[in-house]
C-alpha cells in the first residue's frame, strides 16, 4: 500500500534523462509535492526552506533545517542531506544551499560569492552506502539550471534570494515537464487512488446517513468523518499513512453548499442547519500516502421538486456525455466541448460556471484540465475528476464528481456511489 523505492528511483532516472537531454547542470525542486513525488519525503512546508537537488551526474541531495534531518534520513533515499540550523539564521539557509550547489557541480566557480563559505556553517551530514567518501563532481559547463520555482517561494513570511541570483545562471522552469510526468499514473498510484475511493465512499455513506432536518452541517460532517477515520484505522491499522498536512483520514462534508448556497461552486462551511427542500452538494475523499480521490453528490432534503429534478437530470446527463468523450487519444478540450455543446443544446449555458474536471493525484487539483483551452491528449493511466455542474440562483447547485482513470477502451469509474436522485434523498 505504498510506492516502492524502485518506483521512486525510476522517477528520478526519468528526471535525470531530461536533465541531460536539456543540457542542464541539474535541477532544484522546492515544491513539497514535487519533492514527495521523487523522494517519498512528506513534510509540512513552512518558512524554513527545503529543497531536493539532482545533479547531471546523478547525485541526489536535500537541504533541510536541523529539525528535519532525521525525518529526511528515514524517509528518502539520498546521497547526502545538508542542513542549516534555523531560518532566518546566521548564515542564511541560502548560503548553505549555494555551497551545496557548487559542490555538486550545478553552478560555476565565478558565482557571486555573497553567500559562500560562512565560517559558522554547520557540518554537512552525508548519507552514503558502505561509508563511501563524498564524491566531488566536476563543475558543469552549461549555463542553465532547472527548477520548479526561481528559489524557495514565499511561505509563512520566508524571504530569500532568488535561485537565478544565487547561481548567476538562467533558470529553466520545468514545472510543466513535472506536471506531464505526474499526470500518467503507475499501477501502484492507481491502486492507492482506488483505495482512497473506498474510504471516501464510507465517509459519504455516513454523511448521508446522519444528515437530517435541523441537524447542522458541522455536526454531521464531523461525525461522518471521524467515524469513517476510526473504522479505517481499525481496518488498516498502523500501516496507514495519510502523508497530508491537512487531513488525517477519510472525510465527508458540505462546505456550505446547502440550499441556495449550493449554487456557489466553492462555498465555505457556515454551520448551516438542514431544512426541507434544501439542495445539498457534498464532497468526500481520503488521502492515502499522499494520493487523493474526489466523490461529490447532489442530494435533496425531501423529494426534489420537478424543477430540481429537471436540473439534476441534465447535470447527470452532462456527466455521462463527458464519460463517453473520454478515451485515449482524445483531447481534454474535446471532453469539455462536448459538455458545453450539451448545455447549449438544452439552453443551460446561463447556469454554467466552470470546466468539466481536472486531473487528481498527489495534488487535489492537477493538470491537465478538462477545459476547452487544454489540448492535452488523454492517455491511459491519467486520472481525472469529472464534475460538470449547473448552478441556479435561488434554487441551488447540481454537481456530481466522480474519479475516473483512462483505460485502453474508455474510462473506468473508481468511485461507485449511487448517481440517481432516488438514492440521494434525505427523509423528512
Amino acid at each position: 500500500m505504498r510506492i516502492t523505492r524502485a518506483e521512486f528511483n525510476g522517477r528520478t532516472q526519468h528526471l535525470l534523462d531530461y536533465i541531460r537531454q536539456q543540457n542542464l547542470t541539474g535541477v532544484a525542486l522546492f515544491d513539497s509535492t514535487n519533492i514527495l513525488y521523487f523522494t517519498g519525503f512528506a513534510f509540512i512546508p513552512t518558512e524554513r526552506p527545503i529543497a531536493f537537488v539532482l545533479s547531471a551526474a546523478g547525485e541526489r541531495a536535500m537541504l533541510v533545517p536541523r529539525l528535519e534531518v532525521e525525518h529526511a534520513q528515514a524517509e528518502a533515499e539520498l546521497d547526502r542531506v545538508v542542513h542549516y540550523l534555523e531560518y532566518p539564521g546566521d548564515p542564511h539557509p541560502m548560503a548553505i544551499f549555494q555551497d551545496l550547489l557548487m559542490e555538486m557541480g550545478l553552478i560555476k566557480e565565478n558565482v557571486n560569492p555573497k553567500f559562500l563559505h560562512s565560517p559558522t556553517r554547520p557540518a554537512e551530514i552525508v548519507i552514503r552506502p558502505h561509508s563511501e567518501e563524498p564524491q566531488r563532481y566536476p563543475l558543469a559547463s552549461s549555463s542553465q539550471i532547472g527548477a520548479d520555482h526561481d528559489g524557495y517561494p514565499w511561505i509563512f513570511g520566508y524571504e530569500g534570494v532568488a535561485l537565478s541570483r544565487l547561481t548567476g545562471m538562467t533558470v529553466q522552469n520545468i514545472q510543466g515537464r513535472l506536471n506531464r510526468m505526474q499526470a500518467i499514473k503507475s499501477p501502484a498510484e492507481i491502486a492507492l487512488i482506488r483505495e482512497s475511493c473506498k474510504w471516501g465512499h464510507l465517509a459519504h455513506v455516513l454523511l448521508q446517513r446522519y444528515t437530517a432536518v435541523n441537524a447542522t452541517e458541522t455536526a454531521v460532517s464531523l461525525r461522518a468523518s471521524q467515524e469513517a477515520t476510526l473504522a479505517m484505522m481499525d481496518t488498516i491499522g498502523p500501516l496507514y499513512r495519510a502523508q497530508s498536512m491537512w487531513i488525517n483520514g477519510p472525510f465527508a462534508g458540505y462546505r456550505g453548499q446547502i440550499g441556495r448556497n449550493a449554487a456557489i461552486p466553492h462555498a465555505l462551511a457556515n454551520n448551516i442547519t438542514f431544512q426541507p427542500g434544501d439542495v445539498l452538494v457534498t464532497g468526500a475523499g481520503c488521502p492515502l500516502w499522499g494520493y487523493n480521490s474526489e466523490l461529490e453528490r447532489t442530494m435533496f432534503v425531501g423529494e426534489p421538486t420537478r424543477e430540481q429534478q429537471h436540473f439534476f437530470n441534465h447535470m447527470k446527463a452532462a456527466q455521462e456525455v463527458a464519460f463517453a468523450a473520454m478515451r485515449s487519444g482524445a483531447k481534454c478540450s474535446d471532453v469539455d466541448t462536448a459538455v458545453r455543446h450539451y448545455y447549449e443544446a438544452n439552453d443551460l449555458m446561463p447556469y454554467w460556471k466552470h470546466h468539466t474536471g481536472h486531473a487528481i493525484g498527489l495534488r487535489y487539483h492537477e493538470g491537465p484540465f478538462l477545459d476547452t483551452g487544454d489540448h492535452t491528449m488523454l492517455q491511459e493511466g491519467m486520472v481525472f475528476t469529472v464534475e460538470p455542474g449547473l448552478y441556479v440562483p435561488e434554487l441551488g447547485g447540481f454537481r456530481h464528481s466522480d474519479t475516473v482513470v483512462i483505460t485502453s477502451d474508455g474510462v473506468e469509474l473508481l468511485t461507485y456511489y449511487p448517481r440517481d436522485w432516488q438514492s440521494l434523498v434525505i427523509p423528512v
